[in-house]
């Protein structure tokens, strides 16, 4: 039998699960798996390769995730890489779909097919008891966010950078839902030399934007090239860069920034952390300086709704760690 994966944020997956079993019982080859706050993307990936294991049969799986984009989905997609069309990944899980898969690997022995038939009864189990109807398959991706129509305003004849941010997670769930939703980009451009030449990861996060908008991995030259060329002038760009002496390069290269916001910079040998989400070294204490020097300002935020770090505090604190 087909093995099911169910992947979330918190306990949503866990929780799917019991209310699946309640409607149609308990499932073989079936198995929730939850990110709480804490965890990094490879504790997930690691529970995740667990719960595969405990499968009689893992030949053909169907993950089921939450948010496409969001890190189990990240994770996810990573997993299935290596098994071509025989792992499948499918976002927005809800109820009607779970027992739709139930119900379809006891008939079907084609994971491509269970996942062709579920993805319609998601859709159909989307309903309201308001007067005014709505044709969910025929709705745009923008309207079905409650987002206006991305507009561009821009009249300088370059690109339109919406948001400069630095994490070193790069597009996950938190980029592509709440900042996306935020600044509204038609385009999320992944600045890094690393990642332009990493096939694997490449693909990988050209296929976690969120819907209506593309992304796309360039090299630090290639944007600033792109930057001025008059052809992206109806482009409002989010660029992700994965740390800060990437940013650093591409101003002094003739990329203009004014603000950077400093998501996350992760934990590694050499680095302190400056609060729950951000570890310097010495190296980047120097570089968020020559920043500084350029005028550019700071907004340290994780999400939007979050209230704005003070950087200087937060260089005081890795100088004093380092002396």
């Amino acid at each position: 039998m087909i093995g099911i994966i169910l992947a979330s944020h918190g306990e949503f997956a866990t929780g799917i699960l019991q209310s699946g079993n309640m409607i149609f019982g308990e499932q073989e080859n079936v198995q929730a798996v939850t990110l709480h706050p804490t965890d990094s993307p490879d504790d997930l990936k690691q529970r995740m390769q667990a719960a595969i294991a405990t499968f009689t049969d893992s030949e053909q799986l169907l993950f089921l995730v939450d948010l496409w984009g969001g890190t189990p989905f990240n994770q996810a997609n990573n997993l299935a890489q290596a098994h071509s069309d025989k792992w499948i990944v499918i976002s927005g899980l809800n109820l009607p779909m779970l027992i739709d898969a139930y119900g379809a690997r006891l008939s079907m022995d084609n994971v491509q097919d269970i996942a062709a038939n579920i993805i319609h009864s998601a859709q159909e189990g989307i309903k309201s008891t308001a007067t005014k109807k709505t044709d969910v398959t025929s709705t745009s991706a923008s309207q079905m966010t409650n987002q206006p129509s991305i507009t561009n305003n821009n009249h300088s004849g370059k690109l339109n950078i919406v948001l400069a941010r630095v994490d070193s997670r790069l597009l996950h769930g938190q980029v592509a839902t709440a900042w996306t939703q935020a600044t509204h980009p038609n385009r999320i451009i992944v600045v890094s030399d690393a990642v332009s030449n990493d096939k694997l990861r490449k693909q990988l996060i050209e296929q976690a934007a969120p819907p209506g908008v593309k992304a796309n991995v360039v090299p630090i030259r290639k944007i600033i090239e792109v930057a001025h060329d008059p052809r992206f002038s109806h482009t409002n760009a989010l660029l992700l860069f994965e740390n800060p002496q990437d940013v650093l390069r591409a101003i002094e290269g003739g990329l203009e920034i004014k603000e950077l916001n400093i998501g996350s910079m992760a934990h590694s040998v050499g680095k302190v952390m400056v609060n729950n989400v951000i570890s310097m070294d010495q190296n980047d204490v120097m570089t968020f300086e020559k920043l500084e020097a350029k005028q550019v300002q700071f907004d340290v935020r994780k999400v939007p709704n979050d209230s704005r770090g003070n950087m200087d505090e937060l260089l005081a604190k890795a100088k004093q760690a380092f002396r």
